[in-house]
C-alpha cells in the first residue's frame, strides 16, 4: 500500500513524524482529506483535530490552527500549539472557554472581539475533541 510521510510540529516540539495511509485536517474552508499522491496544496487551518491514519490505528492531535503543506509524498502541519488528544486537559479548556466568554461580553473594540472569538473557538475545539475521545472509550 502506498503511504505518505507526515510531520506535525508545534512551536516547541515535533508531535508526529511517520508514515500514514491518509491524513484529515481542519482546513479553514472545511475538512481536508489527504491521501498519497495528493496534488500540492497550501492551506490555513482552524482549531481542531488532525487525524493521522496509520497501519496501527489513528493518531489524533489537536491543533490551535496553523498551516498545512501538502506534497505528493509528504504532509507537513505547522501549528503554534499542538497537543496529543489524550493530553488535553478538560478543566483548563473549560476555564479558557469561560474566560473567553467573559472577555467577549466586555470587549470594546473590533480587535478585542476578534481575539476573544479566536480564543473561544480554540477552547470549544478542545472540548469537542475531549468529548469525542470519551465517546470512543465507551
Amino acid at each position: 500500500m502506498t503511504m505518505i510521510h507526515v510531520d506535525i510540529v508545534s512551536a516547541t516540539e515535533s508531535l508526529y513524524s511517520g508514515e500514514a495511509k491518509c491524513v484529515f485536517a481542519p482546513g479553514s474552508n472545511g475538512e481536508l482529506g489527504i491521501y498519497p499522491q495528493h496534488l500540492p496544496l497550501l492551506s490555513t487551518l482552524r482549531p481542531g483535530e488532525v487525524r493521522v491514519e496509520t497501519e496501527n490505528g489513528i493518531e489524533s492531535i489537536y491543533v490551535s490552527g496553523g498551516i498545512v503543506e501538502v506534497q505528493p509524498s509528504v504532509v507537513t502541519v505547522f501549528s503554534d500549539t499542538a497537543i496529543r488528544a489524550h493530553d488535553l486537559d478538560e478543566s483548563k479548556a473549560i476555564e479558557a472557554k469561560q474566560r473567553a466568554e467573559e472577555a467577549m461580553a466586555n470587549a470594546d473594540s473590533d480587535i478585542e472581539i476578534s481575539s476573544t472569538q479566536a480564543a473561544l473557538a480554540e477552547s470549544m475545539a478542545q472540548l469537542q475533541m475531549i468529548s469525542k475521545m470519551r465517546g470512543k472509550k465507551l
